[in-house]
């Protein structure tokens, strides 16, 4: 059973993102929280496999509460509840240690795979938004390269999985793209994580755009 906390300061956001994920066989919405301080507390108490995390909300906003939330639950995975066209967090959100986003709008249907993807450790839920969030977000608001410094102790190939992995593609992806079996390239990628010290594929993300290895916008 998964476990599910909603932090949004709208309580029909809340009601309606409960009521189809209580629906669901496998998933099981443990508490709600209105702002990020209780988002925080909620987590503490509860430890939640997955919290759908609202940006913008009083008190405490969705990027500090996930912070925390990460840093003392790294367990729990965050889904960021994002309004594309006015939020200019998304790239926060992967700074804030987030796995992943969810566009307010999209099908309540996509709000059911994104737990469970999310939840079995998995980020980037959906390859085509996440691109199209963070592409956005990085032409208007480009993060300061750190150098090549970041990705140092990666081989050329481990280098070519993390650019891969930045555009969004799976490990059946890579594979097919590397001309390798799926088993390699999941072994590529398990190496690429541990070498960055990321957790997810949404860390490895962040990385990727840090260091330059990917230029927004120029994706397949």
């Amino acid at each position: 059973m998964i476990s599910v906390v909603i932090a949004d300061d709208q309580t029909m956001v809340r009601q309606s993102f409960r009521a189809v994920l209580d629906a669901q066989h496998d998933i099981r919405v443990v508490g709600e929280a209105a702002d990020g301080n209780a988002a925080v507390a909620l987590c503490t108490e509860l430890e939640p496999d997955v919290v759908l995390m609202d940006v913008r909300m009083p008190d405490l906003d969705g990027l500090e509460a996930t912070r925390r939330i990460v840093a003392g639950l790294p367990e729990v995975r965050v889904l960021i509840l994002t309004t594309f066209d006015i939020d200019e967090y998304v790239f926060g959100g992967l700074r804030a240690g987030a796995s992943g986003f969810l566009l307010k709008d999209s099908p309540l249907d996509d709000l059911v795979t994104a737990v469970r993807v999310v939840s079995a450790g998995n980020a980037l839920f959906a390859p085509t938004i996440t691109r199209r969030l963070i592409g956005e977000f990085t032409r208007t608001h480009a993060p300061a390269h750190a150098g090549r410094s970041l990705v140092a102790d990666l081989t050329a190939r481990e280098t070519e999985v993390l650019r891969l992995v930045a555009r969004g593609l799976s490990n059946a992806e890579i594979a097919e793209a590397l001309v390798i079996a799926e088993q390699t390239a999941k072994s590529h990628v398990s190496r690429v994580f541990a070498k960055l010290g990321v957790r997810d594929r949404a860390q490895a993300v962040m990385v990727a755009y840090e260091a330059g290895l990917v230029v927004p916008g120029n994706t397949p």
